[in-house]
């Protein structure tokens, strides 16, 4: 089991790609809410771990944020300690679904 600062640090990684504020290529950021994706969803993207149902209060900030905007500000660092099936799983669940096809990072949705 990882420590806990691991699972913080993966956390705010993985809250400010979703909201966009980990920016690529100098374009802007992507809509979110920044604290309900650190308090809600970190837990279900990150890696190690099962992939397990996200609860609703993720599915609700989920909804609420530009997904498709975040993954094109997945950098290959953050790659590393998010698990992109996890992702894909998540945004699904959440009513918010990837295309077959959506580029997130250099991970391509199957």
């Amino acid at each position: 089991m990882a420590p806990i600062g691991s699972h913080v640090l993966i956390g705010l990684t993985m809250i400010l790609v979703i909201s966009g504020k980990l920016l690529v290529s100098g374009q802007g950021t992507c809509q979110g809410d920044i604290e309900g994706l650190m308090r809600e969803c970190a837990v279900y993207v990150q890696r190690p771990g099962p992939k397990v149902n996200p609860s609703a209060g993720c599915c609700r900030v989920v909804k609420r944020s530009d997904v498709h905007c975040a993954c094109g500000r997945i950098t290959p660092s953050v790659q590393k300690m998010i698990d992109m099936d996890k992702v894909v799983h998540v945004t699904a669940f959440c009513g918010k679904p990837l295309a077959h096809g959506t580029k997130c990072g250099s991970y391509v949705v199957p």
